[in-house]
């Protein structure tokens, strides 16, 4: 994989995860009370689609990284094992809550139905994500792989997200901002990460279409 090849990927891959999930997070606002089975299995579907396009943009981060600067090979690694274990989490998540809607013969609310999601979505995902981006911005601003704000972005993003990794402690309420499963914990968070991820992949796809990469690389820790 060249470095071109792997900054295009990068950038398409994160612009896809992006679209899907901006489409899916309105989905759960659509109705006040349990939606429909439609409503959650499509919007479950969405999320799932955007998953799997999170999972080729970590990895083609990976290795961009690796062409990059080697040296920081083994902070690329630690951004591609976050992102990896945030999306299965968010995956199993999803399957648990897809499982339930299934199982029963008239509509339920999953996000309050499916105990088992509550620190999934919320506490789990956000020290995950706190990870990932923590990471992202220290590869950024340590290699000059893409200009500084996505760096500073990702550092502001991963403050956000710890402070939403206490919320375990506020109840199981979707209503409220500051719960287990509150709108602001999950749904709020999954907003930033998914116009944060459309930035970043934009700036990623356009670093390789250019005629010549010029950067000044750091190449020792």
């Amino acid at each position: 994989m060249t470095e071109t090849f792997a900054r295009r990927l990068t950038g398409v891959a994160g612009i896809a995860a992006a679209a899907a999930f901006i489409v899916e997070v309105p989905l759960y606002f659509v109705y006040s009370g349990p939606p429909p089975d439609a409503n959650v299995l499509s919007r479950l579907l969405i999320g799932i689609v955007a998953l799997v396009c999170l999972v080729v943009f970590v990895t083609a981060l990976r290795e961009l990284v690796k062409r990059v600067s080697p040296a920081y090979e083994w902070a690329g690694s630690v951004a591609f094992a976050a992102g990896l274990v945030y999306a299965t989490v968010t995956l199993v998540s999803s399957g648990l809550e897809a499982g339930a809607v299934i199982a029963v013969d008239h509509p339920i609310d999953p996000t309050i139905a499916v105990s088992g999601t509550y620190i999934l979505y919320g506490s789990i995902s956000r020290l995950l994500l706190a990870l990932f981006l923590a990471t992202v911005g220290f590869l950024v601003s340590r290699t000059e792989l893409l200009p500084r704000w996505t760096g500073r972005s990702a550092y502001v993003l991963a403050g956000v997200n710890l402070v939403f990794v206490p919320s375990l402690f506020f109840g199981n309420t979707p209503a409220h901002f500051y719960a287990a499963n509150g709108w602001g914990t999950t749904a709020l968070m999954g907003a930033f990460l998914s116009y944060w991820l459309l930035a970043f992949g934009i700036s990623a796809y356009r670093s390789g279409t250019r005629p010549a990469l010029t950067r000044s690389v750091v190449t020792e820790p």
